[in-house]
């Protein structure tokens, strides 16, 4: 392998060499404050390892993977979407007993599986870094003591990435058996294949596809989200949401673009299909939720199908489109969760999860309550946040394909979505229950968690106001390599 290979690769061997390091810190040390220090450094270490390998892009750096622009762009926002869950683990983790090590080496090894798909460009890597992503989190989801909640929301999310992983196989055979190639370029129609290598071509793509709908959560392969969701710790829901569901974004973008997928006809088709029904299914299913993270679960599936709209158009503006959409989520998920999982559940020691929890937020925690909104409000997509941006952009692509479904669904969505996001602002801002005893001060939160949601809503705000920075820096890096 040469030296520009190498340095390519540098984030993920920082992120490798990252894992092995808080693995022995663990093993021989064991105390949290350190091994969550180390883990933030190895962060931020594969984080500023971007610089060089930016600088050797674009550079096939294995058959397998191509680190281009792209890569680096995505990789950059998996990275940072790592460091704030770090940030907020460690903010949780200090408010409960037991070992906490072992979380962290796990959280990386789940960031290290979704930069390596940022980066995939053929299948053996594609299987790779998903099963290394699905596992870490399939024992994040499953973490605290044993619990009731997580452990059934451990054994949906076991189930369904089996039948994912399961599907994605099947696919992957018909797709050799077509082409006897199992690179993207390598599936790239030439139109000089027989009949029969065609069907077996639109079959394995279409199961391909639908593999990604598990992972992304996509109508009608939902049904395990809003009850891992609601299990799973609030870091590790924050997780799934954004480094688990950014980094198979990315992936299938550089899959429909090097495969040249749309030529075929059917996989547009499959996209907008699912692309609707998530939109409309995802929203009107939160309606009826009562609880914080299963309502998030629901939006979380409305809005990756408003982002199905940009990847639909393809070439230079879905990246774009993507990129700036995936920012603006991230932001606003992982502070949203941050909320849920630092604030203690009136009465009990867990999360404050029920709307019930929320009631009168504003006039006990103001400033939090403020911060909530601002989330709330960008992902109903209002202006001035980061969250209206992104969804500009959605109904820019909408209207470059010129398809009036899509447009629609678009704009009922978020007019649904507008009324379950004010009914919980309401609930914050409502009159504190007479019952709630007076006069008590509420307990502290964690500096750290603070730290971090100042920081997140100085993104939202600053990025929604002015957006230029984050669009010229996207612009600048969002390049495909062949």
């Amino acid at each position: 392998m040469s030296g520009a290979a190498l340095q390519a690769l540098l984030p993920v061997i920082v992120l490798a060499a990252a894992t092995v390091a808080v693995l022995l810190l663990a093993a021989f040390h064991g105390g949290h404050r350190v091994v969550a220090g180390a883990t933030v450094a190895g962060i931020v270490l594969a984080f500023a390892a971007l610089v060089p390998a930016r600088l050797a892009a674009p550079q096939a750096a294995t058959p397998l993977m191509m680190v281009d622009g792209f890569a680096v762009l995505f990789g950059g926002l998996i990275l940072l979407a790592a460091l704030a869950v770090a940030v907020l683990s460690f903010a949780w983790l200090e408010r409960r007993e037991g070992r906490a090590a072992e979380f962290h080496i796990l959280l990386l090894l789940a960031v290290t599986g979704g930069v390596v798909l940022a980066a995939s460009r053929h299948f053996l890597s594609f299987v790779l870094g998903l099963e290394l992503l699905s596992v870490a989190l399939l024992a994040l989801i499953a973490w605290p003591r044993l619990e009731a909640p997580a452990l059934e929301a451990g054994l949906k999310y076991l189930v369904m990435a089996g039948a994912s992983s399961a599907t994605l196989l099947f696919g992957l055979a018909l797709l050799y058996a077509a082409t006897g190639s199992m690179s993207f370029a390598g599936l790239a129609l030439d139109g000089s294949g027989a009949a029969a290598d065609r069907a077996f071509l639109i079959a394995g793509i279409a199961l391909v596809l639908v593999a990604a709908g598990f992972k992304l959560s996509l109508v009608p392969f939902h049904m395990w989200a809003p009850d891992v969701y609601q299990g799973a710790p609030a870091p590790v829901a924050a997780l799934i949401g954004t480094v688990s569901k950014g980094a198979v974004l990315a992936l299938l973008l550089r899959f429909l673009d090097g495969a040249d997928a749309f030529a075929l006809g059917a996989p547009a088709w499959i996209l907008t299909a699912m692309a609707v029904l998530s939109m409309l299914a995802g929203n009107l299913l939160a309606l009826r939720q009562d609880n914080v993270k299963r309502l998030l679960a629901y939006s979380s599936i409305a809005h990756f199908g408003y982002v199905l709209v940009p990847v639909l158009v393809g070439g230079a503006f879905a990246v774009e489109a993507v990129a700036v959409y995936l920012a603006g989520y991230f932001v606003t998920l992982i502070g949203a969760f941050a909320v849920v999982g630092l604030l203690p559940a009136e009465g009990e020691p867990g999360e404050a999860a029920a709307f019930a929890d929320y009631r009168g937020l504003f006039w006990r925690r103001p400033w939090i309550a403020g911060v909530f909104t601002a989330m709330l409000l960008s992902l109903a997509g209002i202006p001035l946040t980061l969250g209206f941006i992104a969804k500009v952009y959605v109904f820019a692509a909408g209207v470059e394909l010129a398809s009036w479904i899509l447009l629609a669904a678009l704009v009922v969505g978020s007019m649904i979505g507008l009324v379950y996001y004010l009914r919980l602002i309401v609930t914050m801002y409502a009159a504190p229950d007479e019952a709630a005893a007076p006069g008590m001060a509420p307990a502290p939160l964690p500096a750290s968690g603070i730290g971090l949601l100042a920081a997140l809503s100085a993104a939202l705000v600053v990025l929604g106001i002015y957006p230029g920075p984050l669009i010229a820096l996207v612009r600048a890096l969002g390049t495909l390599a062949s």
